[in-house]
């Protein structure tokens, strides 16, 4: 298992369309970031995201871990944990 901690920093240009009083980090911002630590991991670009769930909020500033588990038929499981709560999870597809 791979582990890299990351953070949105509140300044991010995101989050002034994402809730404004309630910002939140948007999924596809959380997913290019998972997408960029398993292209860091792994030496290969994402080729499509086939299963992804959003199960709790990640406001700005908030550190998170990217878990990503090693490929298996060009796909990583990964999950996005703040703490001990789940935020995402899913499968990304490794590009060809």
């Amino acid at each position: 298992m791979i582990r890299v901690s990351d953070q949105v920093g509140a300044e991010h240009a995101a989050f002034a369309g994402h809730f404004p009083g309630n910002p939140m980090v948007p999924g596809v911002l959380l997913l290019a970031r998972v997408a960029r630590a398993a292209a860091a991991a792994f030496g290969a670009g994402i080729g499509g995201v086939p299963a992804v769930k959003f199960l709790a909020p990640l406001r700005p500033g908030e550190r998170f871990e990217v878990e990503l588990e090693a490929p298996a038929h060009a796909a990583v499981r990964f999950r996005v944990r703040r703490g001990g709560t789940l935020i995402a999870s899913g499968t990304l597809r490794l590009a060809a």
